[in-house]
């Protein structure tokens, strides 16, 4: 059993991403006027986009703000599965169309070949990363850690040093490079993002045991070394 973290409830995503929204422009805020950057790790899908948008107005000192994704699918940055795409369409726009972001795909043709291209693509980001937002899938994935990958690479994920991994998901398309926990936990804020009753269930199934092979998130959400806060909304 996991005790759970900070959890923050909201009647509509409307709420929740305002909410979210504030509390991230102003944690870089603070790490801009403290260290003079600050670093944030967003991740895709379609649940983050309104918060994506909601963010882009904040007023904040947007030219010294790093961004990347906590993970991406091998596919091309215009690709319609590409994270990339959906940050640079709906984040890197309005006042923070400045911010200086760094996608995880390049021109190698698999995600093993670009790991040391993506690694060194992100040697200049502000670490520890200020803000991580993260998703979960209804398997209990986060980041491109999945339950259906092969064994040795959900473990290289999960135990690795290094910043990256490359990981084939047996059930889920595309292969993917995807930050490794101890990156994600290398970071001074963690926010899971999640909306609808389904990602509730299967968050609360998530704390009934500290096993992350079955449920990845749970790498996240068992450790008390990096703050992790919760917004959930209906």
């Amino acid at each position: 059993m996991i005790k759970e973290t900070v959890f923050k409830s909201f009647d509509n995503p409307t709420a929740l991403e305002a909410q979210l929204a504030e509390r991230i422009a102003g944690a870089l805020q603070n790490a801009i006027d403290s260290r003079g950057k600050a670093s944030l790790v967003v991740s895709g899908g379609s649940t983050p986009l309104k918060l994506f948008a909601e963010l882009s107005h904040k007023m904040i000192d947007w030219s010294d703000v790093y961004i990347t994704l906590a993970d991406e699918r091998w596919v091309d940055a215009e690709d319609k599965d590409s994270n990339e795409r959906l940050v640079r369409e709906h984040l890197l726009q309005n006042r923070a169309a400045s911010a200086k972001f760094r996608g995880l795909k390049n021109i190698f043709a698999s995600p093993e070949a670009g790991l040391s291209m993506a690694t060194e693509q992100l040697a200049n980001f502000p670490r520890p990363f200020d803000v991580v937002v993260l998703g979960m899938g209804n398997d209990g994935h986060t980041c491109s850690w999945f339950p259906c990958a092969p064994e040795a690479q959900l473990t290289e994920a999960l135990e690795t040093d290094a910043l990256l991994c490359a990981v084939h998901p047996g059930n889920a398309p595309h292969a993917r490079i995807s930050l490794s926990r101890k990156a994600v936990l290398g970071s001074r804020q963690i926010y899971l993002h999640l909306v609808g009753e389904t990602k509730l269930s299967v968050y609360h199934q998530a704390l009934e045991s500290d096993d992350p092979r079955e449920m990845p998130i749970r790498a996240v959400l068992a450790q008390r070394k990096t703050p992790v806060d919760v917004f959930w909304s209906a």
